[in-house]
């Protein structure tokens, strides 16, 4: 009875039924087969189970009710089995068997629903199956029992809701087997999505075991097994390599540094340095369980595509007269069944693969992460902060655009992250267009490169997509040809079509996946070669208790490279605990390497340090968190904050002037209360009278931290009599060391340092009376100083008042700790109108016009021609194969079979499933063109309005969101946008094109076509909606992770001197979990939609047969084949349309958002047509009438009508506190700001009537921050050019940096690197001074152009301004009043007005502002200050040839004391 082709007479009948014996046995064993098989490991959980079991619930109770209902149903079964047998006798042992395997079955279904109580998801797959195989095997004996009763066929629907009883946090974790399937549990995120903007705190919590924590653990675990192998292997080959050239020491010739460089040079060739081939063994073994599962649930799917051919024999039903119609229901249900498995089986396939994705991806980034917090000085070297940023960054989608094109759009955004730092310098000379130009000529070629890889792309696409084709264009040419007796039916045909048309896709991808490939080797080197890069090596840094000594330096040697060049060298040095320690030198003496080597940052080369104690540590340059204390003088900065204490610190501290930055970092390192404080240099960026007050309050012998450990590296020798011990470093070795009197009396290098810089012991004196005395009735506030943020702070201090009301009202914005719950709060504030509505459709009308309208006209009729190319060749294929049954028995004519060949090989290459072939070759070279040309429009149109958008824009807008529009939208309208938009316009066709055929071949498909177009809408509209919000979520929570990474690389010495090193790992997991959830709900979500249209597709296939076989009389073979293939096309095109919908109206928020940036308003025109005359201006004279400005219209005046007259060649110092109005006034001059009421007149021409360039070429300006670009030291100076070389050397000689140029290889050809980071500071200062001295304007203003340099460097600035620009009008704004006592006359704003404005002599007589600051600063008279010369007695010339000589021999012996 098992065999059913030889029980034919149950077949081949119009009531066909199966035999009883094969119901009773196959339709019943294989259900129980399948559950012992599998049943005993459901068992598992009660055995090895910890966790608590879950109370009993009502749902339980009935289920074990119902299943030992079952129990006693078999027992009576096997009881009335045994009556039978003894009242009739003969019952077959299958009628035992049966009730016998259904008890101990539903026992063992009792024992799995209490094993399931240890599990958070109750239901159990396996039993759900088991259930389901025997509903669909009972369904045939139940039938054939009520047919017997009652001759009719009956069917029924049994359904089970996959809702749970209760709604957990994540209901993923508890959802039932079907709805796991299904991706049901999603629906109710999707349904909130569409009613509502969704926040992060919508999205569900992550899986325990899908944290970043649970998986950087278990990946960990294997990278150190897996690395610990792959050092092994490399030992071995050095060993082996060592013994074959047979010199053992000498390894290559060439130093750790120089392979090195060869590494970062050659980049892509595997380095022989480390350990290779770890990376990929350890994500295998670590997300093994995923890719198996994966892999499988993909055999099964392809499975069912190759082995399983229902299209064929439904072509063979239509074509046979005499088949039943039972067959065709059949095949049409097989058809619909299949097609609902496959889906299920890849949908699964699809979502463990990208979960597999992101756990990769979280598991890289946390271990690039913690490898940053503990990678040595060499490690960083080898690997720089960009290319860790790259490494960290390119962890998500991959680049296609090509390895040469990704250099240019490196090299691009480079340029482009450094005029948006240095924008105001930019806009202050006046050098927009030549960064432009420099822009657009790499903008130039990278486009070029984008349009050649394009038309490759295309190419390659083509051969691939043709393929198919061509394949079945020669397996029919070859068939028919080579047997005149083959005739092609529609069976063999169309079997043949679908088996070809699932090459398509992969044949499609290969091009994309060989290039991912390429990318994933090149990520995986410069991964190993990072990740098993040394860490950090403190052995030389010593924590034994040494009574009396807090820190001990014993011959202690150190360097930047293990084989480098020592910076500090043989280092003896015992600090008592309590003491306060000052360490001083000239630039380059090693006094930041002696704080590094404290902190373990350097190799040790010798000797050792001893460290008794914690460590706090506070920069020179402010690395800043949010912690706040009222002596480090931050109270009146809080009450400007909007949200005081609770204020979030924007990026780089945008919303913190740059002493405020400083005292952030004084107060956290006071904060911590450490044992030991390592002070490099803080009160160089603060005012004088505010570095008094620090230093009284905080550093100094009555401060905070007198009972602490305090060593002070200071370039401030004010301060020096007050320490108890200073440290004199040259040369990186200790020349001296003592108290201050001792250094004094010794007569050495640091007393003649003194005596270089005027009589400092008088000063100090002076400066201690001055501190304590009357200040003229002058409130001295310490903690107001004159280094701001013009814009953030005015800006700040008049919206004070307002954010704090509506802070009342809201409550506090800001969480100030790192928790779970603050990040959101910071996340969800970051959302505030990112989630807004559909995307406009005038974006698609704006990108379409950039690409042209003729362009995109043609584009579309290249997709059309494609596909009526594709329907044409179908037809034909249909009426080919017709001409199996018009020529049954007749031999087929060879004109007619050439004629077949000939004209399907001619629309077979005219067509193409993914529309890459003739018609859309031509219509994809057309859109590469037009996307290049629309990208080149775009870019050079935000370019352009970017560089002429005012200051205040900058001001207020943080630099990654404009660099964000430059990175990554120019890089989704360059490549995503017309990706998605050929995808999109491929998928509608191809769905239109299919819909069509099926409506030929059954007319009354066209009824169904209607509801499954309203199921397709609604599901289409919902998951937009929430995919959309889901991706924006994703790109908001995507920032806080690389702004965090960026802030620990620049920070790492402080985290790691305070050990915080643990608190920062857990942020970085709290921020990636937050976008881990986002990017993991939209994954499903896309698997939701998958499975619904795929759905849909699946009911189109199971119509279209179904049909075919209702109407089978009236249909050909060969029409019904072309239906029912092309109907099993459409379930993935319909899901690919939603996709691709879906994307693109993501990705053309990069249009909206460029745009955005594109309608800036701009400043005042460069160029106008009232030019200023030639020379102009000649004199220099200066006339502000009742001079008004205000930030922003809604603002006060910020100066209040400043009425002055400044004469030629006058020399004008600017001061006042901090608000007064200083920088407002140098932005006035440049009109970085405009009027609000008033004028300023240079040499009778009034500035607001010529263009904004016409007047910055005419001044010179040398600025406090010294912003160098990345490219040649002559473009620095000379970006276009003007001058010849002899003058730039001549500037570079006044500069006093003739000597060092010339001593470069390159010499003005030398490259600056990023910032000028090979430059020191006050190199870099120096040469701001040669753009001045190189541009020579006749009006100079200098803004605290020597506030961060040291003394040395300050002396040689002050000296050569006063020489070179003796004839020029000067205005100085102060930081040093020293700087300015020799000024003509002195500008003293209070409250944006002039409050004092006189020669310096008279405006100390006066017991007023500036007497109160001079004395505050230890100044009594205007002889009494070091660097000053007496006011020139020679009309015209800055000093006589007598203090020319002075100020020479002075800067001469300065360069002779340290040698």
């Amino acid at each position: 009875c098992l065999d059913l082709g030889r029980n034919d007479s149950y077949l081949a009948r119009p009531d066909a039924d199966l035999p009883v014996c094969f119901q009773q046995t196959v339709l019943v064993w294989v259900p129980l087969g399948f559950f012992w098989i599998l049943a005993p490991w459901q068992l598992l959980p009660m055995c090895k189970s910890k966790a608590k079991k879950s109370s009993l619930t009502i749902l339980y109770i009935i289920k074990q009710v119902l299943t030992a209902l079952l129990v006693l149903a078999a027992v009576a079964e096997l009881a009335l089995t045994s009556v039978d047998d003894a009242e009739q006798g003969g019952v077959p042992a299958v009628l035992y068997t049966n009730p016998s395997l259904y008890i101990a079955t539903w026992m063992m279904v009792l024992l799995i629903h209490e094993a399931r109580r240890f599990c958070l998801p109750r239901d159990s797959g396996v039993l759900f199956c088991f259930l389901t195989l025997s509903l669909l095997c009972g369904i045939l004996p139940f039938q054939s029992l009520v047919r017997k009763a009652l001759q009719v066929g009956f069917y029924r629907k049994l359904c089970a809701s996959p809702w749970s009883c209760s709604v957990p946090k994540n209901p993923e974790v508890t959802a039932s087997f079907l709805s796991s399937i299904t991706f049901e549990w999603y629906s109710r995120m999707v349904y909130k999505g569409y009613r509502k903007p969704l926040e992060i705190e919508d999205v569900w919590e992550l899986k325990d075991k899908d944290k970043t924590k649970a998986l950087y653990t278990a990946f960990e675990k294997n990278m150190k097994t897996e690395m610990k192998k792959a050092r092994t292997k490399l030992e071995k080959r050095e060993r082996k390599r060592r013994r074959r050239e047979g010199d053992p020491d000498h390894v290559n010739g060439m130093s750790k540094a120089q392979s090195q460089d060869i590494l970062v040079q050659e980049g892509l060739r595997p380095s022989q340095g480390y350990p290779r081939g770890w990376l990929l063994n350890t994500l295998a073994k670590t997300f093994k369980q995923n890719l198996l599962l994966a892999v499988a649930f993909k055999v099964v799917h392809d499975a069912l595509v190759f082995l399983l051919s229902p299209p064929g024999l439904l072509i063979a039903f239509v074509s046979d007269e005499d088949s039943f119609a039972w067959q065709g229901y059949l095949y049409a249900i097989l058809l619909f069944l299949t097609a609902l498995v496959q889906s299920i089986c890849l949908q699964q396939h699809f979502s463990l693969c990208f979960q597999l994705g992101i756990n990769v991806r979280a598991s890289l980034i946390a271990a690039i992460y913690k490898k940053s917090l503990t990678m040595s000085g060499a490690t960083r070297k080898e690997s720089t902060v960009g290319e860790t940023g790259e490494s960290h960054v390119k962890l998500g989608p991959s680049v296609l655009a090509g390895i040469k094109n990704m250099k240019n759009k490196d090299e691009r955004m480079k340029i482009m992250t450094e005029i948006l730092n240095g924008i105001k310098i930019l806009k202050l000379f006046a050098w927009e267009p030549s960064f432009e130009k420099r822009v657009t000529d790499i903008r130039a070629r990278e486009l070029k490169n984008l349009v050649n890889f394009g038309y490759l792309q295309s190419v390659s696409v083509f051969v691939f997509t043709c393929a198919p084709s061509l394949v079945s264009l020669a397996s029919f040419g070859v068939y028919v040809l080579v047997d005149e007796n083959n005739i092609l039916d529609a069976q063999k045909a169309f079997t043949a079509i679908s088996l070809f048309n699932v090459l398509r896709f992969p044949l499609a991808m290969l091009p994309m996946v060989i290039s991912s490939m390429v990318q994933t080797n090149v990520s995986t080197v410069r991964l190993e070669r990072y990740l098993s890069g040394g860490d950090l090596d403190t052995s030389a840094i010593h924590q034994n208790h040494i009574a009396g000594n807090a820190v001990s330096f014993s011959e202690a040697t150190f360097a930047w490279e293990q084989d480098g060049n020592a910076a500090i060298r043989d280092v003896t040095l015992d600090i008592t605990p309590g003491s306060l320690v000052a360490v001083v030198g000239p630039v380059g003496s090693g006094k930041s390497s002696l704080v590094s080597a404290m902190l373990g940052e350097m190799e040790n080369i010798k000797g050792h340090i001893n460290i008794q104690g914690s460590l706090a540590y506070v920069p020179q340059q402010a690395w800043i968190q949010n912690q706040v204390i009222k002596a480090c003088a931050l109270l009146p900065d809080l009450k400007l904050l909007p949200a005081g204490d609770q204020t979030e610190i924007g990026e780089k501290g945008i919303n913190l002037s740059g002493g405020q930055k400083q005292r952030v970092s004084l107060a956290r390192a006071v904060y911590s209360d450490a044992d030991i404080y390592i002070l490099d240099d803080p009160l160089s960026a603060v005012d004088a009278h505010v570095a008094k007050y620090l230093f009284e309050q905080v550093l100094g012998p009555k401060g905070l931290l007198q009972k602490k450990t305090r060593i002070l590296v200071t370039h401030s020798i004010s301060f020096l009599p007050e320490v108890d011990n200073i440290v004199v470093l040259a040369g990186g070795a200790v020349s001296e060391h003592g108290s201050y009197n001792t250094l004094l009396a010794n007569k050495g290098a640091f007393s003649q340092f003194l005596n270089l810089y005027g009589n400092q012991e008088e000063d100090v004196s002076e400066e201690k009376t001055a501190g304590t005395g009357n200040t003229g009735g002058y409130d001295i506030d310490p903690c107001l100083e004159e280094r701001s943020d013009d814009a953030v702070t005015m800006t700040l201090r008049r919206e004070a008042s307002i954010h704090r009301r509506n802070l009342s009202r809201r409550g506090t914005l800001w969480a100030a700790r790192w928790s779970p719950k603050a990040v959101l709060g910071v996340i969800a504030c970051s959302l505030m109108g990112s989630t807004g509505p559909q995307v406009k459709f005038s974006m698609y009308v704006r990108y379409l016009r950039a690409v042209g309208w003729c362009l995109s006209f043609w584009i579309v009729m290249g997709y059309v021609g494609q596909n009526v190319a594709y329907v044409g060749s179908n037809l034909w294929l249909s009426d080919w194969t017709d001409d199996s049954v018009r020529y049954l028995n007749q031999t087929y004519p060879t004109h007619l079979r050439d004629l077949r060949i000939g004209v399907y090989g001619a629309l077979g290459v005219a067509q193409g499933e993914c529309g890459d072939t003739v018609f859309l070759l031509f219509a994809t070279m057309l859109s590469v063109w037009g996307s290049m040309q629309a990208s080149r429009i775009m870019h050079q149109q935000l370019l352009s309005n970017i560089l002429r958008v005012p200051m205040s824009f900058f001001d207020t807008t943080p630099i990654g969101r404009i660099v964000n529009r430059f990175a990554k939208d120019i890089f989704t309208v360059d490549e995503t946008i017309p990706m998605s938009f050929r995808s999109w316009l491929s998928c509608f066709m191809g769905i239109i094109s299919t819909l069509v055929v099926i409506c030929l071949a059954t007319p009354f498909f066209a009824i169904v076509i209607v509801p499954l177009g309203i199921f397709y809408y609604f599901v289409l509209r919902f998951y937009i909606s929430t995919s959309r919000q889901l991706r924006r979520l994703d790109s908001v929570t995507r920032s806080p992770i690389y702004s965090h990474f960026g802030e620990t690389v620049s920070g790492l010495s402080v985290i790691r001197a305070y050990g915080h090193q643990e608190r920062f790992l857990k942020h970085n997991e709290i921020i990636m979990d937050i976008n881990q959830k986002s990017v993991y709900s939209w994954i499903i979500s896309n698997r939701w939609l998958a499975i619904r249209l795929e759905f849909v597709g699946s009911l189109v296939v199971f119509f279209s047969a179904l049909l075919a076989v209702i109407a089978k009389s009236t249909l050909e073979g060969g029409i019904v084949g072309l239906s029912v293939s092309s109907a099993l096309n459409v379930t993935q095109t319909l899901n690919w349309l939603v996709r691709t919908s879906s994307e693109l109206e993501t990705n053309i928020v990069a249009v909206e958002r460029v745009h955005e940036y594109m309608k800036v308003k701009n400043e005042a025109p460069w160029v106008t047509k009232n030019r200023p005359p030639r020379g102009w201006p000649s004199r220099g004279e200066i006339q502000f009438i009742d001079y008004k400005v205000r930030y922003r219209p809604e603002l006060d005046l910020v100066l209040q009508g400043i009425t002055c007259n400044i004469g030629s060649t006058e020399k004008i110092g600017v001061v006042g506190r901090t608000g007064a109005g200083k920088s407002s006034l140098t932005n006035c001059l440049f009109r970085v700001l405009e009027a609000a009421g008033g004028k300023i007149i240079i040499d009778d021409v009034d500035i607001a009537t010529i263009g904004l360039h016409d007047l910055r070429n005419n001044l010179t300006i040398i600025p406090q921050d010294p912003v160098l670009f990345t490219g040649t030291l002559r473009m620095n100076l000379d970006p276009f050019d003007q001058y010849s070389d002899e003058e730039v050397w001549k500037a570079l000689e006044l500069a006093h940096l003739k000597t060092y140029v010339q001593g470069l290889p390159e010499g003005l050809l030398h490259l600056v690197s990023e910032g000028g980071e090979n430059l020191s500071v006050g190199q870099r200062q120096l040469v701001c001074l040669a753009r001045a001295l190189l541009r020579k304007a006749k009006i100079l203003i200098l803004d605290e152009a020597t506030a961060a340099v040291d003394l040395e460097t300050d002396n040689l600035i002050q000296t050569t301004i006063r020489s070179e620009f003796a004839d020029c009008t000067v205005l100085t704004i102060a930081h040093r009043l020293h700087t300015i006592m020799d000024s003509n006359r002195v500008m003293v704003l209070h409250a944006g007005q002039i409050v004092e404005f006189d020669s310096p002599e008279e405006l100390l007589k006066k017991q007023g502002v500036f007497s109160g600051m001079a004395k505050d600063a230890g100044i009594t008279s205007a002889e009494s200050t070091a660097l000053v010369s007496p006011k020139p007695s020679c009309p015209g010339i800055g000093l006589c040839s007598r203090e020319a000589k002075r100020v020479a021999s002075l800067a001469v012996q300065r360069q002779n004391i340290w040698t």
